[in-house]
């Protein structure tokens, strides 16, 4: 039995492993010391501070008294989402003994990864108040046009006070291809404002997805995919410090066949709870650009 535990601990980290490896969004992971739970188990309360401004300094009585603000809001956790898979003992004796590893690797790779990402950048998107290059949406004939964009973003941002660290460029790699064919000292020096550039295939830069439950008719595939109000996204600057992801509680369980009541075969199930938000008073923190309808 102690060799069952064992290999589901190897099992689990390297479901872990490869999920830190596939997600585009992992950098925006909160540390869990910036929120407590709320009054149910289904909220997070975040601290917000608040100082008032300075004032005339007197010789005779010295400072003017501040005054610090200390406001906890409540944000609801978002995302439930979990799948079961099942693998007959025979079916992965019979090819090649790996089966079960390599459609975990799969699951990660191409449904838990893509979908927390589709996710993460369409939550932030539909947070109001975030600052938009657009209302009516744009397009960028080329690598000049999509670098003025960039810097409209970032002197936004500056305008705005948000700090220059931690910002991150997360784009399509169309976008970030062809400001790298520029090769110029200008393209250069704009991509340097940012303290990491990823880039984020399409199909999972959205406005606005749809979360198919696995269950019913036309959905038992189950994922995500575009909403028809959605739109795609060019790119989004975020500062990181702007952004609560976090996650409350994550299951990959491995079950090996002799544990199986119900059958011989290889059971894996992975559940994902957590959170993604905008802090209320940081939302000057995200700039995003997306197409037209």
């Amino acid at each position: 039995m102690a060799n069952v535990i064992a290999l589901a601990k190897k099992y689990t980290r390297l479901v872990d492993e490869k999920y830190q490896k596939e997600s585009l969004t992992n950098d925006l992971t909160s540390p869990a010391s910036l929120a407590r739970e709320g009054a149910n188990a289904k909220e997070i309360l975040y601290r917000q501070v608040g100082v008032s401004g300075l004032g005339d300094y007197s010789r005779n009585s010295g400072y003017t008294n501040n005054s610090v603000t200390v406001e906890w809001k409540t944000a609801t956790f978002n995302y439930d989402r979990g799948t079961k898979i099942t693998l007959d003992t025979m079916d992965n004796e019979e090819t090649m003994g790996d089966t079960y590893l390599i459609a975990q690797n799969s699951l990660q790779t191409y449904q838990v990864a893509p979908e927390g990402d589709a996710f993460t950048f369409a939550t932030i998107a539909g947070k109001e108040g975030i600052s938009v290059a657009n209302e009516s949406g744009e397009s960028y004939a080329n690598g000049e046009e999509f670098l003025a964009a960039l810097l409209k973003g970032v002197t936004k941002m500056d305008e705005d006070q948000v700090p220059a660290e931690n910002r991150i460029l997360y784009a399509t790699p169309t976008l970030l291809n062809s400001v790298m064919a520029l090769d110029t000292s200008k393209s250069r020096e704009v991509l340097g404002k940012f303290a990491k550039t990823v880039a984020v295939p399409q199909t999972r830069f959205y406005t606005k997805i749809d979360l198919l439950d696995g269950k019913s008719s036309s959905e038992e595939m189950g994922g995500f995919k575009k909403d028809v109000a959605g739109k795609d996204i060019n790119f989004m600057i975020i500062h990181k410090p702007a952004i609560i992801k976090f996650d409350k509680h994550v299951v990959s369980d491995a079950i090996p066949p002799e544990l199986n009541a119900d059958a011989d075969a290889y059971i894996s199930k992975y559940r994902k709870y957590g959170l993604v938000d905008v802090f209320n008073n940081k939302t000057a923190g995200i700039y995003i650009s997306y197409k037209a309808s």
